[in-house]
């Protein structure tokens, strides 16, 4: 089995790709981001994996349902309420459940389960915690959820910190427990090292069984050059005195992972990392189409087998 820890639009493309050679995968989603609104509970990063792999997912967005409409959100802005966040009508239907069954007290892991049944999916999909994690961005202008800076915001203030609200006291469930212990392998996906695997990094239970597996744990970069793949990293990892380049995101991760995966252009950076004790190798890291995703997915459950 291979566990991926996964969140955003350079997860989900990996997990695919990964479901494409192997059976057995389980991906530990991101919760940092996840966001009440409109009285219902959101989980995009673990939505977007779901729709991934149910087919489902809009891929020139990069989430929600492809082929949505968006009936209910265009009425929230005539009644003069928030509409920054947009919710499709069909994704609708998947918070409205969520929120309903949390209000019967069923776990988030038992509400992930039930949805990527429903929708077909045979891979395993785990919130990294039950418990509500909320990653917190510091700005000039006041501190704000992920999403308040990220869609409402359009990351434009400038970053002065990172804080994961609630991680300290969060716990990692069972399954993600025995998910980190009985894998072969662990991946962690080439998502923004801050905002998407650092939330599960801030939780101590999760951290202290990945430096306990340190060495079975692959890090795909997401960074190339001097700047991410896409989103707002650099920031992220400015803030937090990174520098933003494939050595800032090993020191990341030098404690948890024992391997990472950089682009062949940036090999130059090796030796660097190497001294960080951790192992380097190189490949074309970029997925563009599903053949890149499962082009690299072998390349990495290559690497899980050696």
């Amino acid at each position: 089995m291979i566990t991926v820890l996964a969140g955003g639009t350079g997860s989900v493309k990996l997990v695919r790709g990964l479901a494409s050679v192997s059976k057995e995968i389980t991906a530990v989603c991101n919760v940092g981001d996840n966001i009440w609104l409109y009285g219902l509970y959101v989980c995009p990063d673990i939505d977007t994996i779901t729709y991934g792999l149910a087919g489902l997912l809009d891929q020139k967005r990069g989430w929600g349902i492809r082929g949505d409409t968006f009936s209910f959100i265009r009425q929230m802005e005539a009644m003069g309420q928030p509409a920054w966040f947009a919710l499709g009508d069909r994704d609708l239907a998947t918070h409205v459940y969520r929120t309903e069954m949390l209000r019967r007290k069923k776990s988030l892991t038992e509400i992930t389960g039930a949805i990527a049944e429903m929708l077909g999916v045979g891979q395993k999909i785990l919130p990294a915690t039950d418990d509500e994690v909320e990653t917190v961005i510091s700005t000039p202008k006041g501190a704000m959820h992920l999403q308040e800076f990220w869609v409402k915001n359009g990351a434009r203030p400038a970053v002065t910190g990172v804080t994961f609200r609630g991680a300290d006291s969060a716990r990692p469930t069972r399954q993600v427990v025995d998910a980190i212990r009985n894998s072969e392998k662990i991946i962690m996906a080439p998502a923004n090292p801050v905002s998407s695997i650092g939330p599960m990094l801030a939780i101590p239970g999760v951290r202290r069984e990945l430096e306990r597996a340190r060495e079975k744990v692959i890090a795909v970069s997401p960074i190339i050059g001097g700047g991410p793949v896409s989103g707002p990293a650099a920031k992220y990892m400015n803030a937090l005195g990174l520098e933003v380049s494939p050595v800032g995101v090993a020191r990341y991760y030098k404690d948890v992972a024992g391997s990472l995966v950089i682009a062949r252009t940036d090999s130059k950076m090796a030796g660097r990392i190497e001294l960080l004790g951790m192992k380097v190798e190189t490949t074309d890291i970029m997925m563009k189409g599903r053949r890149g995703e499962a082009r690299l997915a072998m390349y990495l459950a290559g690497m899980a087998r050696n």
